[in-house]
């Protein structure tokens, strides 16, 4: 295996420059900021963790809960 192969497969080194698990870091963590203002939610609560540090596309649990159902 070369190098160029390595950093393909560990996204290094891609044209678009785009993370590689298609989400844009930008809009997701406005999106989140959003969120956190308008539930009133404060830095360092459990709810606060787990809005940033829950990881969905692994556990599969959501973020944010109150989205769904204020719509």
């Amino acid at each position: 295996m070369d190098i160029e192969q390595l950093k393909t497969l560990a996204g290094i080194n891609r044209a678009d420059n785009q993370p590689s698990v298609g989400e844009n870091v930008s809009h997701s963590a406005t999106e989140k900021a959003q969120y956190q203002r308008k539930h009133n939610i404060r830095p360092g609560t459990p709810e606060w963790f787990k809005l940033w540090f829950s990881l969905p596309y692994l556990t599969g649990e959501d973020p944010m809960p109150r989205r769904k159902a204020n719509k």
